[in-house]
């Protein structure tokens, strides 16, 4: 099951955007400040951002093997992605905010210079993934509003716009977690009437309703679910993404 695809060049245009407002949060930074914790487990904010970085890296091999038909893998494998974060995860500052600009430049041409006629070519992602090369800035946006999150700078759900809230929201109902072995059957229901079936398919349902930044929050592992309610069944442990 795929979602609608929305219009590239506006996506494009919220990934500059949504750049943009994380460099901002950076900046505020300094070189001990990169070195503490994030908020997720294991890393520090250098590793959240050395992995933003080459994460526009990949995805602009992908756009890439999209417009020119060679295959680009994504990332050289995993040990070498793995590898990358590590080695750049404690530069300074200065290095860190470099580093983000110019991947994300990278990135910008690569989707400016992607033909219309290339924009349905499917390609590889991590694990197997099949995507079509006119949802990579979504995954990108994605990407990059989680892992702003993620510093603990202050971005939180309740800066996310709503249009990303309802992309994201349908995106992981409809395509991430969908037929998903690791949930239980769900029906999600926001609080303005939409809903959505996803997890694996069988009987005993749970429904889940609340805010959709909250269902947001809940399925990508940055929020608790206190908002959310569960009909009288306890929120089902969700995944990492």
């Amino acid at each position: 099951m795929t979602v609608t695809t929305p219009d590239f060049a506006h996506d494009v245009a919220a990934v500059r955007e949504a750049t943009e407002r994380l460099l901002v949060s950076v900046g505020k930074l300094d070189d001990a400040a990169v070195g503490e914790p994030s908020l997720l487990p294991g890393w520090t904010r250098g590793h959240v951002l050395a992995h933003l970085a080459r994460n526009a890296d990949a995805l602009t091999n992908l756009l890439t093997w999209a417009r020119t038909d060679i295959r680009t893998p994504m990332y050289a494998s995993p040990a070498a992605r793995a590898a990358d974060i590590e080695r750049d995860a404690d530069r300074p500052l200065a290095a860190h905010l470099e580093d983000l600009r110019e991947s994300a430049t990278r990135f910008d041409a690569a989707a400016d210079t992607l033909p219309r006629a290339r924009r349905a070519f499917e390609v590889e992602m991590r694990n197997g993934v099949v995507e079509r090369a006119d949802r990579l800035p979504l995954r990108r946006l994605a990407e990059l509003e989680l892992h702003h999150m993620d510093l603990g700078v202050g971005h939180t759900l309740d800066q996310l716009s709503p249009e990303f809230v309802d992309s994201e929201l349908a995106f992981l109902a409809t395509v991430k977690f969908a037929g998903s072995p690791e949930l239980p059957a769900l029906e999600l229901r926001a609080d303005d009437g939409r809903s959505w079936r996803t997890g694996r398919p069988g009987d005993g349902e749970v429904v889940v309703s609340g805010p959709a930044r909250a269902l947001v929050g809940w399925l990508t592992g940055r929020g608790d679910g206190a908002e959310l309610d569960g009909h009288g069944a306890a929120l089902p442990v969700v995944p990492p993404l």
